[in-house]
């Protein structure tokens, strides 16, 4: 089977390519905007990357072309003055979901964020809700799952999370008291693989999480327990208003960067209604594994 990947310079599209040693049967097409992110990719027979472009559904079926399955992972949590939620999020979306339909995928997995919704008042949950909607809508067979925090080598969750912990005045947002659900990039992987080989008909939706709900603060001091058990880090507290107020200004005068919007999806407790990881045909992998995984690599 071949499986095209956009975004395949993410952590998660890098941890994909990363599997094709213990999946000879599998091949992909590695998809990335900039030529300066192929040599990064991995070097396999089994990886062919190429340069892709949103703005062209043509070329961007040319570039999908043979691919059995398409995993969309592109997308923007930052917005710059060059790439907007609308464009970078939801268009990009549509571009990929038509190209897909030209080359006549068998099914198109797409990764979402839990609390995406087309009626959130946060402009990133919106625009993510609306590119659901486009792949809902479409004639392929797919498969959505929202994710929250992703943990693991590589993953921009982990190299932040490590930071706190080694650091003796180690702060957070708010204290860090909101709570997360940190999943394995490990086991959402495995979910898309398997989303991949079963091309389930129809259109279905997921909401994938890990095994664990904990506080941000905890998570940071039980990090630093594993670094040292003598820790007794305490996570000072960031004011969220005053940073959101000085994130307004500041996004406003360069276009982009760290919003508002950004702050309150940092922040945002991440609560699902159930957790589809036997749906998915995953075991999850508890959170003091993936802590150990992260601080061994």
């Amino acid at each position: 089977m071949k499986i095209a990947i956009t975004g395949a310079n993410s952590s998660v599209g890098m941890n994909l390519l990363g599997q094709c040693e213990t999946r000879p049967e599998l091949s992909f097409i590695a998809g990335v905007r900039s030529p300066s992110a192929l040599p990064a990719l991995p070097q396999s027979s089994q990886v062919d990357g190429r340069c892709i472009s949103y703005d062209d559904v043509e070329a961007l079926a040319q570039s999908l072309s043979g691919a059995d399955c398409v995993v969309h992972l592109a997308g923007i949590l930052i917005e710059s003055k060059q790439s907007k939620y609308q464009q970078a999020n939801v268009e990009a979306t549509r571009a990929v979901v038509e190209a897909a339909e030209k080359i006549g995928a068998k099914h198109l997995v797409f990764i979402s964020v839990v609390g995406a919704s087309t009626y959130s008042n946060n402009a990133y949950f919106r625009s993510k809700g609306e590119a659901e909607e486009l792949v809902n809508a479409s004639s392929l067979s797919t498969t959505v799952i929202r994710t929250p925090i992703l943990l693991g080598p590589g993953t921009a969750g982990a190299s932040a999370l490590v930071a706190a912990a080694k650091n003796p005045k180690a702060k957070a947002l708010g204290g860090g008291l909101y709570r997360m659900r940190p999943l394995d990039i490990d086991d959402l992987n495995a979910a898309i693989f398997n989303a991949c080989e079963r091309q389930e008909p129809g259109s279905a939706s997921y909401e994938l999480v890990g095994p664990e709900a904990i506080a941000y603060c905890d998570l940071i001091t039980r990090t630093a327990k594993r670094l040292d058990p003598a820790s007794t880090l305490t996570v000072g507290s960031i004011p969220i208003g005053l940073t959101k107020f000085t994130a307004m200004l500041s996004s406003t005068l360069r276009g982009g960067g760290f919003t508002p919007a950004v702050i309150d999806v940092i922040t945002q407790d991440e609560v699902v209604e159930h957790n589809a990881f036997a749906e998915l045909g995953i075991t999850l992998t508890p959170l003091d594994t993936t802590i150990s995984k992260i601080l061994e690599s």
